[in-house]
């Protein structure tokens, strides 16, 4: 199979002109097929404050009442995801910037009450990679804003770590997958003070015995599982790097299921 590479990036790195520019350097230099995810949060809080709509996290997710829904589908479906398209076609990569309600590519679920009522926030169902696996064999690469629809007419807010992993998923039938989570540290640390104490492999085991000593843990643990979890499902390998390492096949952590 042909070789696919998706890289999922953080609102920080593509909301501040001089990252977003080297990140899109970089993207364009990747050889063959490939995606790009990316999340906007701080703009999508920046935009909402201007209108006077206050933002609310529980737990590191926002809460996304019908205001803040009209927020997020305008910062992130509309400017920050045509940023970086208008950046990539400057760049010769024919981009197409999409939202999972785009061509029915990602179908979610309103996700249900439980402690908390996250509002109009959706739970991936399902991946439209025969859609998308075409788009890619014609050389349109695809940016996937974090939003997804519930074939209803609504439009959901959708953490972008997840859109990644599940289109990886999705597109694991048609590819090799290869999928790069790119945050602010070089890799999963051993040592969190330490940014050159990157750990070089993650295996199941290895994640048991850095979870159960506290070495991995707070975000980086639901990040890890949904790495596992693509790598369960068909993705033959995920790394978690820094953003400005893209470029760098020897850099960061790479998870493996063996």
């Amino acid at each position: 199979m042909e070789k696919l590479t998706i890289i999922k990036v953080g609102g920080k790195i593509v909301e501040e002109s001089d990252t977003l520019a080297r990140l899109l350097d970089d993207f364009a230099s990747i050889p063959g097929y490939k995606l790009l995810v990316h999340g906007g949060g701080r703009s999508a809080t920046k935009v909402a404050a201007q209108l006077g709509i206050e933002s609310t996290m529980v737990n590191g997710r926002r809460v996304t009442d019908a205001e803040t829904l009209k927020v997020v589908t305008m910062v992130y479906g509309g400017l920050v995801n045509k940023n970086i398209v208008a950046g990539l076609q400057a760049r010769g990569v024919n981009a197409i910037g999409l939202t999972g309600a785009d061509m029915n590519a990602i179908l979610s679920v309103k996700r249900p009450v439980k402690d908390v009522d996250y509002g109009f926030v959706g739970d991936v169902k399902e991946v439209n990679g025969k859609m998308l696996s075409a788009l890619i064999s014609q050389g349109i690469v695809p940016v996937m804003a974090p939003l997804t629809h519930d074939g209803k007419g609504n439009i959901l807010n959708t953490n972008a770590d997840t859109i990644a992993g599940e289109t990886a998923k999705g597109l694991s039938p048609y590819f090799d997958v290869t999928l790069v989570f790119c945050f602010e540290k070089k890799g999963v640390l051993s040592d969190e003070n330490d940014d050159d104490s990157v750990i070089p492999v993650i295996t199941p085991e290895l994640f048991r015995k850095y979870t159960e000593e506290g070495v991995i843990q707070g975000g980086m643990i639901p990040k890890l599982e949904n790495s596992f979890s693509a790598i369960d499902n068909g993705v033959k390998q995920v790394i978690i790097k820094q953003a400005s390492d893209i470029g760098d096949v020897s850099a960061g952590t790479v998870i493996r299921n063996d």
